[in-house]
């Protein structure tokens, strides 16, 4: 039987939040990586999560075919894992997440390799966003181009760096007040270590091909219940003003602007007009984490091991120190 280490997989996006933990996932299982970034200068800290040469970085951009084609050459699987939240310059939703995801799609049929492909659960050619429309369109151009691709859509993702209970712990830690957009809109947050271990298991063949699962976590919240549980964990009282849709879009008018934190834009505050859950028809069909075998963490029990560096007296508050 082949070595894992005579597959060599591609991975687009291998230095973002779920990226290097896809990376790390795919070294555990010593599988030959290279990882397709805009920077790889920038991306030297994914070497240590492999042995000696397992992972390597080159440079590709989406919305450079040629860079594409070049990247995966002789690539025995592809994984297209880019995706942005909010646009810029070039790097639009249509750009990156629908053309772009078009082009890997057809770089990998014509090296003849296998696909998986990341979309997020929302992804709807009728959305009013449009992030989850052109999801959609990526997704759509990803089954033309390869019928036997994997999609795997993930909800809300947590995590070390994730910039979501990140960011709102450290609104937490800024101000005693923080608005509350889409109160009653439910998530189900999925914990960012297992939708990397789906993706790996993927690799492994453990996927059913042409297939979507949708990937969420064992506890469905709201908007309101998600930040109470943040505030809780990092030891924070913090007054919750619920904000109607259309003031959230008039102060997203403005704060689209902002630097990082207090970035918000309208299209996030649109995205928020809906749930964002696994559906009854993958749970059926058993296209979910639990139908790979995966036992999903919640976010009770993992944010706590990074959001600790919110709390007012930092890591042993609760142990009384």
């Amino acid at each position: 039987m082949a070595s894992n280490l005579e597959t060599l997989v591609t991975v687009f996006g291998g230095s973002g939040f779920l990226g290097r933990n896809v990376v790390r996932a795919l070294c555990r299982r010593d599988y030959r990586i290279r990882v397709a970034v805009r920077r790889p200068e920038l991306a030297g800290y994914l070497q240590p999560s492999g042995k000696v040469g397992q992972v390597h970085t080159i440079q590709a951009n989406l919305r450079y075919p040629g860079s594409v084609e070049a990247a995966v050459r002789d690539s025995h699987v592809v994984i297209n894992l880019v995706g942005i939240l909010t646009e810029g310059g070039a790097q639009t939703f249509d750009a990156v997440q629908a053309k772009g995801a078009e082009t890997v799609a057809k770089a990998a049929a014509a090296a003849g390799a296998d696909l998986i492909h990341v979309s997020a659960i929302g992804a709807d050619a009728d959305s009013p966003s449009g992030y989850a429309k052109a999801k959609a369109a990526g997704e759509a151009a990803v089954s033309a181009a390869v019928p036997s691709a994997t999609i795997f859509r993930p909800s809300v993702m947590f995590g070390p760096e994730d910039q979501f209970t990140n960011r709102f712990a450290a609104l937490a830690r800024l101000s005693p007040v923080l608005p509350l957009i889409g109160g009653s809109t439910r998530m189900q947050p999925v914990y960012v270590g297992d939708v990397a271990t789906a993706i790996a298991d993927a690799v492994d063949g453990k996927a059913k091909a042409g297939a979507t699962y949708e990937l969420g976590g064992p506890e469905v919240l709201t908007m309101r219940e998600i930040i109470e549980t943040i505030l809780a964990i990092t030891d924070r009282e913090r007054t919750l003003v619920p904000l109607s849709f259309g003031l959230a879009r008039l102060k997203a008018a403005l704060l689209q602007f902002a630097p990082g934190t207090f970035k918000l834009t309208p299209d996030q505050v649109t995205l928020l007009e809906r749930d964002n859950v696994v559906s009854d028809a993958a749970k059926a069909a058993g296209l979910t984490l639990e139908g790979l075998g995966i036992t999903p963490d919640s976010l009770e029990a993992i944010a706590p091991q990074y959001l600790w560096r919110f709390r007012p007296q930092g890591q042993f508050q609760r142990m009384g120190v």
